[in-house]
């Protein structure tokens, strides 16, 4: 890719400038709501507003350096103090609890994980004034993303981001070198696994207690016709056949094609590990191609990407939506949404997502033709992803219960099991009672 300065508004292949497009996708309407930051700041007893934000440390660094420029540029102008506090992805969780707990902290909290909004509904503030301004913009938001943010006809946070999800992430010079063709199926992940072992370079996926082996699980199950829970989001389904076929491609995968290390895999592992040139695929996002090119590192040139594999019920992602949402104990709710507008900005918002190189786009689905994606045949497919994703949770909605399945990391340990010489039947059974404690739990 070419690493051209993201302010810059040179003509692309689409015939459109960066500068253009984000303007021509936003809208009217969305382009008014967006100037009314520079309204004047609202005084509270005397204070000068100050705006605090947590958000994360982005697995592309440029972003977080970005928005850190737009929140100094807006304090300039505004004259309103803005600051962004960042933080391990890991800690998000926790640090979230800990505000709503104590009913003190930041104005505006960021979600990574989109379930995880449903825990804190009544003590988000309405935030329908943002979202009523960009929902329909540029082709409109994926449809999945309304169940992860709208409870009882309210928004409770407002779409910042989405991404490509989980690819297929691999060393194109390893499997040239041994004649091994692109995986397309999970089983052919299996075979391709199995064949580049053989030579020194097994795969990976995550089987432990972090992120993407969550996030692995429930495209493979969903590939394979699978479900955790029924529509109702109160029925197990968890134990079924289709699981048992998972099970099993699970532990063919592990045996053959992978490493016993994956059972302790943290979400930096697999980026480890495709860039140490040993692993031959990996199931992540761009992000690895993205570091690798930022650091100029050699195996840049190696890597490439393919669409997440497909299995006998189709091809499907978890998608997620990345979010902002303002506490009501927040002491400046309104200038937090000034905040918001600012930095969806056409020219700031286009600046973060050149930032993000790819790794992260915007919630609506025009944003596939963002310019972006025309320059590196590397992620040209990475915004195509989105259009077979679905909500975690599916076919139930997205609910405090899905949440504490991923945040217990059940359906990860339960592959961990059978890997590791447990019964299939046993593991499913094991399984089915945790979550059935956890819908319980959630419904008491």
């Amino acid at each position: 890719m070419t690493q051209d300065s993201p302010h810059v508004t040179e003509q692309c292949s689409y015939g459109l400038r960066r500068r253009d497009f984000l303007w021509s996708a936003l809208g009217t309407t969305a382009l008014m709501a967006t100037a009314s930051w520079v309204r004047a700041p609202a005084v509270i007893s005397g204070e000068k507003p100050h705006v605090t934000m947590l958000s994360w440390n982005n697995f592309v660094p440029e972003t977080d350096v970005e928005l850190r420029r737009q929140a100094e540029e807006y304090t300039k102008h505004a004259g309103v103090q803005v600051t962004v506090d960042f933080i391990a992805h890991l800690q998000l969780p926790a640090k979230t609890a800990a505000e709503a707990q104590a009913q003190s902290g930041h104005d505006i909290i960021f979600f990574l994980r989109p379930q995880e909004v449903g825990l804190y509904e009544n003590q988000l503030i309405d935030l329908w004034e943002l979202v009523t301004q960009f929902k329909d913009t540029n082709d409109g938001y994926y449809p999945w993303i309304r169940d992860y943010l709208e409870f009882n006809d309210v928004w409770r946070a407002v779409p910042w981001f989405t991404g490509g999800g989980f690819l297929g992430c691999y060393n194109e010079t390893t499997f040239k070198k041994y004649g091994v063709p692109i995986p397309d199926t999970w089983d052919d992940l299996k075979n391709a696994g199995k064949a580049l072992k053989q030579h020194g370079h097994p795969a990976g996926v995550a089987i432990s207690h972090c992120l993407d082996a969550n996030s692995t699980f429930w495209y493979v199950l969903w590939c394979y016709g699978g479900k955790v829970l029924e529509e109702d989001g109160k029925t197990v389904a968890i134990k079924s056949d289709v699981t048992k076929q998972v099970l099993e491609f699970y532990k063919e995968l592990y045996i053959d094609a992978m490493e016993p290390d994956v059972l302790s895999w943290d979400d930096a592992s697999n980026n480890r590990y495709l860039l140490s040139g040993k692993g031959s695929w990996v199931h992540n996002p761009i992000s690895i191609y993205n570091v690798a090119k930022s650091k100029n590192m050699p195996i840049a040139h190696d890597i490439n990407h393919h669409l997440t594999p497909r299995g006998p019920a189709g091809r499907f992602m978890a998608a997620e939506v990345q979010s902002l949402g303002i506490w009501k104990f927040s002491k400046q709710p309104e200038e937090a949404k000034k905040f918001i507008r600012y930095i969806f900005e056409p020219e700031n918002f286009n600046r973060w997502i050149e930032a993000a190189a790819g790794y992260n786009t915007g919630p609506q689905r025009g944003y596939a033709q963002h310019p972006l994606w025309a320059r590196d045949p590397k992620i040209t497919m990475v915004p195509t992803q989105l259009d077979f994703g679905r909500p975690y949770g599916w076919p139930a909605r997205p609910s405090p219960a899905v949440g504490e399945i991923d945040h217990t990391f059940v359906l990860p340990d339960m592959v961990a099991k059978v890997v590791s010489g447990a019964s299939i039947e046993g593991a499913m059974t094991w399984c089915e009672e945790q979550i059935a404690k956890i819908v319980k739990s959630q419904r008491t």
